[in-house]
């Protein structure tokens, strides 16, 4: 009984260590940073339509300054620890973390918050689309092989939104607010190529939240001067909640993804994928405000989606 009551252990015994252990697949890097793009800009999508909602009763000074009180206020509790630790790191970085910080939070959305005062929310995300072809040209010029995919694909959805936006003439006839928009493009598109030199040993929320305080002290003077000249606005359900969309949602998530995107595909590779910002307004537009969808806009929604299909589909450079 004792060989026999031996036998099975150790026969089980062999048949564990010989056995190979299976190690859990990893998800691959490039798919996260993927769908980080994606969502920072479904997100954004929504800050056009929350700006055009607002023209009438926020001063933009006021609602981009807002905006990032709120945003600083939804990080501070995960991020003011790291922060305080990471000080004399962000102290040593204060000049790059003072261009990103006016590029990408005191001049972007202020820009964008003009625009919406005489240009609708649909113009505004087709033409902030416009910003991923300065994100690659930036990445080129730093020495980045994009790659006959990647340019192919850029290309693609860039002429699917030249298309949109002109109505299918290809005449550009831009309103004043177009202009601020394409201010804005230039903005964000120098601010995503600039992440891609952020120093690796600061940490993404320590960034985030340093960048939100430094963009809101240069908002601050002119945020006075406005209350002075302007007046402040109602605190209705109206104002406040879209505030706090683009406050918590629009900033604190959506920069925190965009972030990391660039972070792990690139500055050229995300750009790609934020040609899907007109398709989300369009639908979005279409699903809440009820504005006519044509054949037109279906055609270009397939050329960009495709353009963006082939040009972040290609190998990681």
């Amino acid at each position: 009984m004792t060989v026999l009551d031996r036998t099975p252990l150790t026969t089980a015994s062999t048949a564990t260590t010989s056995e190979p252990k299976r190690a859990p697949r990893a998800v691959r890097p490039i798919g996260v940073g993927l769908a980080l793009a994606a969502l920072a800009t479904v997100v954004w999508s929504g800050s056009f339509v929350t700006s055009r909602a607002l023209h009438d009763s926020v001063p933009p000074i006021q609602h981009a300054f807002w905006r990032w009180i709120i945003a600083i206020v939804a990080v501070a509790p995960f991020a003011a620890r790291q922060t305080w630790r990471q000080r004399a790191l962000l102290r040593r970085h204060f000049r790059f973390l003072l261009l990103a910080s006016f590029l990408g939070i005191t001049v972007y959305n202020t820009l964008v918050n003009q625009a919406a005062m005489t240009t609708t929310a649909g113009n505004m995300g087709m033409i902030m689309a416009a910003s991923p072809v300065l994100m690659a040209v930036y990445e080129r010029v730093g020495g980045t092989r994009l790659g006959a995919r990647r340019v192919t694909g850029m290309l693609i959805a860039c002429a699917g939104v030249l298309i949109l936006v002109s109505g299918g003439s290809l005449s550009m006839d831009f309103a004043v607010g177009d202009l601020w928009v394409i201010a804005g493009a230039v903005s964000f598109g120098s601010y995503s190529a600039l992440l891609k030199r952020k120093p690796a040993e600061i940490g993404g929320l320590p960034f985030l939240f340093a960048a939100f305080v430094l963009g809101a002290l240069m908002l601050l003077p002119v945020f006075v001067a406005s209350y002075v000249i302007q007046g402040g606005f109602e605190p209705t359900v109206g104002t406040v909640s879209p505030l706090l969309y683009v406050g918590v949602v629009s900033s604190a998530v959506a920069f925190f993804a965009w972030n990391k995107a660039i972070s792990i595909i690139g500055a050229a590779r995300a750009g790609v994928i934020y040609y899907l910002q007109p398709v989300c307004v369009a639908l979005l537009s279409f699903a809440v405000l009820g504005e006519a969808m044509g054949w037109l806009q279906v055609m270009c929604m397939g050329l960009i989606l495709g353009g963006v299909v082939l040009g972040s589909a290609g190998r990681a450079k």
